[in-house]
């Protein structure tokens, strides 16, 4: 925003920070109803069903640009990016930002103390429990702990081993959709976590980015976070002690994984404001998603480059080279076309699912239940949850 107000004198961006995704969303809804919404929310990409069923509220940027006649190629993004915000005839809904996805972290320090090649990393989940396990024997407080359980070891393992995470292709093409995730593969997944929790080859380290600390502290030898945590990962354990590379798969699954899906966030325009003052907002979400702009914030976060401008001049600077692994989260993002499976995930009242989700697993971390009563309980109440959702925008 600054940098914008900084280029023109017309308009003035002012940034109002509102807490965690989940708090943005509730406050603009809020807003919106007392007539005093921003022009721009940003949005996690669980609230995409969400803001997609408020008609009226949402000011779609294909239109926008159009009515700003505000140059606008929906082409100039990463395809995984905008084949999860646009419409099913490719009209884009809200502007690509930033966009992150899951990537193995390895703290090569630990690897090389427990007699591992410290640039060898697991590829597949046997290596990598082996590899905790080994960890862990030589002294290391906790082998493997996930951030953001539900998207990293529910939603994105279902994604990278091509399993439907809801009916409809994941929600794409449709409201009336049931959750499908306690499948045999998860349930197995889940229950092995459980089982390497017994000796600390899995840590649960709490909901959302709180298992970061553990990582940071230099406690954990692998970690599954996202893309975007990999400047403050490096920043707190030295970057030539941290790898990076793509997330294990289960081989008896799937032979070679299929692709991985996004999160972090995009913008949202809302209706509501004077014509003249959405052509501000139109030339600012042209500076947020130039090519320097966006290349500078994937450089300094680990969110993706979400316009091939931005990765090109990325990859002419020769940042990957100085940085390696950098370049794993488009290269996960890219590996295969998206299936059904892979595409991403467009589920009402997703916030609500996810919650259920992770009161669900963390029933199994503390021995409660086994695997499969969790995900089939989880199921349940989500598909509670949905037929709600699709009560209220029928």
């Amino acid at each position: 925003a600054e940098g914008f107000n900084k280029t023109q004198s017309e308009y003035k961006v002012v940034p109002v920070y509102k807490g965690s995704y989940t708090e943005t969303l509730t406050a603009a809804i809020a807003a919106f109803r007392a007539k005093q919404a921003p022009h721009i929310v940003q949005v996690f990409e669980v609230g995409t069903a969400n803001m997609m069923a408020a008609k009226g509220a949402v000011y779609p940027v294909f239109q926008l640009m159009a009515d700003a006649k505000e140059p606008f190629d929906p082409k100039a993004f990463i395809g995984p990016v905008t084949g999860y915000y646009s419409t099913t005839d490719g009209k884009l809904l809200s502007m690509p930002f930033n966009s992150s996805t899951p990537v193995l972290y390895w703290n090569k320090e630990l690897m090389s103390k427990a007699g591992l090649d410290p640039n060898k990393p697991p590829t597949t989940w046997p290596e990598l429990g082996d590899m905790a396990k080994k960890a862990v024997a030589a002294g290391a407080k906790c082998g493997f702990t996930p951030q953001w359980q539900t998207w990293t070891m529910i939603e994105n393992f279902g994604a990278w081993h091509n399993l439907p995470y809801a009916t409809k292709a994941n929600g794409f093409g449709g409201m009336d959709i049931e959750l499908k995730f306690n499948d045999p593969a998860r349930i197995k997944h889940v229950q092995t976590l459980a089982e390497w929790g017994k000796d600390k080859t899995f840590v649960y380290g709490g909901r959302e980015g709180k298992s970061t600390a553990l990582f940071n502290a230099g406690d954990c030898i692998f970690h599954i976070a996202s893309s975007a945590s990999a400047a403050a990962i490096e920043k707190a354990l030295g970057k030539e002690k941290v790898g990076i590379g793509m997330m294990p798969y289960w081989p008896d699954v799937i032979a070679k994984p299929q692709n991985s899906i996004i999160g972090g966030a995009t913008l949202w325009v809302l209706q509501g404001k004077p014509a003249a003052e959405y052509k501000g907002v139109a030339k600012f979400l042209t500076h947020l998603s130039s090519g320097p702009i966006q290349a500078k914030w994937h450089q300094e976060t680990g969110y993706v480059p979400v316009s091939i401008a931005a990765a090109e001049i990325t990859e002419k600077e020769g940042f990957y080279k100085t940085n390696p692994g950098r370049d794993v989260a488009v290269k996960e993002l890219t590996l295969n076309p998206p299936t059904d499976n892979s595409r991403g995930l467009r589920i009402g009242n997703f916030v609500q699912i996810r919650d259920v989700v992770d009161e669900e697993l963390e029933s199994v971390w503390s021995g409660k239940k086994d695997a499969k009563a969790a995900l089939d309980d989880a199921v349940k109440r989500g598909n509670e949850l949905l037929k709600r959702f699709e009560a209220a925008n029928k």
